[in-house]
């Protein structure tokens, strides 16, 4: 058991209603201005039920790493992910957790992935093949969500998402909105709302019925198949527990795709999305870029051996990953009372840690607000502090895709940008919507330009 000495409760605002609106409204400015105030520890909310904001580095690695077993994820954000997700690694705990991780980690090595590489860029290329005959007005957001979505079907199923008989877009896009509404609501801790007969909750459970029997029947498909094409779905059904020999029952099999395609396509799609963005407002760091695609592909199309030599497309990827954290805010129960730094934390205390709090904080970084790739250079790199940079979470919960997406970021973004730049459209003021992910408000529309 971890042994404590609390010294103090944490500051912060008094406990009103006002404060917890204030958070819902503008939950960014709102933990911005908390850690700016009050510091790296900070307690809101109501007495009987405090949140405290941690977001020292060391903070996040006792939260993350350090003391991890102490902080599940019982709190009410993954209580309503469980609606879509069922008990998928997002949102498993204890035990169940720890076997399905053993069962998928093997799928996510970096030797199996490098099979998808091809995938990514296929279709990235195939995008790029329409753009060239279509206008040059592009909402950046929407076709990033829609590649990334086609890959997801061809790196789980082997084929593109286009080909199944359900909008699996659409099927997504009604299922984490939906999420998003009953994660922000007054009306969340109470959870017989979802079941009544709203038009909101029919819309939900028809999109979930829709999605169930889509995986269903690609499960039955494939474990009634001879071939094995080598996608993640075999993985996943071919994994065995090496302590028990146990494979994934259907329905775990489930509640991993749906986590692998509402994670995997989301985050990796507004990653790109405030990449180009921030591309579009720092031509000379674009034009660095250019050129070390120019110099090491000469053209062609990138593949996973060639991201070693390109260096600076990593760091413009993490850089852009830092400023704006696709997951935005972490979200842990105290099982027991602890203690972070010099306060006290009462058992079942919400500690948030946000990935965007700490990556913009003058305490951890030079310059926070500036969009500077060279922090991730091989030279300036071990500078930064320990857990101060954490956009995938970190410690066992880090999460399990996280070689797939920045392998992905990379070679979507060296495939785009070797053909096209972008320009914001003017006139069109660009804000953050802090969802399930950190979301460009109102899309992202752009003007590309096609280059020579």
């Amino acid at each position: 058991m971890h042994v404590v000495t609390p010294v103090c409760a944490p500051p912060g605002p008094k406990s009103r209603l006002t404060e917890l609106l204030a958070f819902r409204r503008s939950p960014l400015g709102y933990l911005t201005k908390l850690h700016r105030v009050y510091g790296d520890t900070v307690a809101f909310g109501f007495r009987s039920r405090p949140i405290v904001l941690v977001a020292s580095p060391e903070g996040v690695g006792h939260v993350l790493v350090e003391n991890h077993r102490n902080y599940e994820k019982q709190s009410l954000g993954y209580e309503k992910l469980r609606l879509a997700l069922g008990s998928g690694l997002l949102t498993s705990e204890g035990d169940f957790w720890r076997r399905q991780r053993r069962i998928a980690q093997p799928a996510f090595h970096r030797e199996r992935l490098v099979k998808l590489g091809s995938c990514m860029t296929e279709s990235t290329v195939k995008m790029l093949n329409e753009w060239d005959r279509g206008p040059r007005q592009v909402d950046v957001a929407e076709q990033m969500m829609s590649l990334t979505l086609d890959i997801i079907g061809r790196t789980m199923f082997s084929r593109p998402m286009s080909d199944f008989a359900t909008d699996v877009s659409q099927v997504m896009d009604v299922a984490l909105h939906y999420l998003d509404e009953r994660i922000n609501s007054l009306t969340a801790p109470f959870a017989f709302v979802e079941r009544l007969p709203l038009p909101a909750n029919r819309r939900f459970r028809a999109a979930m019925q829709d999605a169930d029997e889509m995986i269903t029947n690609l499960i039955a498909e494939r474990r009634a198949a001879a071939n094995d094409p080598g996608d993640l779905m075999s993985m996943l059904l071919n994994m065995k527990d090496e302590e028990t020999g146990e494979t994934m029952t259907d329905r775990q099999l489930r509640d991993e795709m749906m986590t692998m395609i509402a994670a995997g396509h989301e985050t990796t799609a507004n990653a790109l999305t405030w990449t180009f963005y921030l591309l579009s407002q720092h031509r000379e760091v674009a034009q660095r870029l250019r050129s070390e695609l120019e110099t090491q592909l000469e053209g062609r199309v990138p593949s996973v051996a060639d991201l070693p030599k390109l260096p600076f497309l990593a760091s413009v990827v993490k850089e852009s990953m830092r400023l704006y954290p696709p997951a935005w805010i972490i979200s842990r129960n105290a099982v027991e009372a602890d203690q972070i730094g010099d306060h006290k934390i009462p058992k079942g205390t919400v500690v948030i840690v946000s990935p965007y709090v700490t990556h913009r904080s003058a305490q951890c970084w030079t310059a926070p607000t500036r969009f500077d790739p060279d922090r991730f250079s091989a030279e300036r790199a071990p500078s930064i502090p320990k857990h101060a940079y954490f956009p995938f979470g970190g410690g066992p919960r880090q999460c399990i895709g996280v070689g797939f997406a920045m392998m992905e970021a990379q070679l979507l973004l060296a495939t785009i940008a070797q053909r096209y730049a972008f320009e914001l459209e003017p006139n069109h003021k660009v804000e953050l919507e802090p969802s399930i992910t950190l979301r460009p408000k109102g899309g992202m529309p752009m003007r590309r330009v096609r280059l020579s």
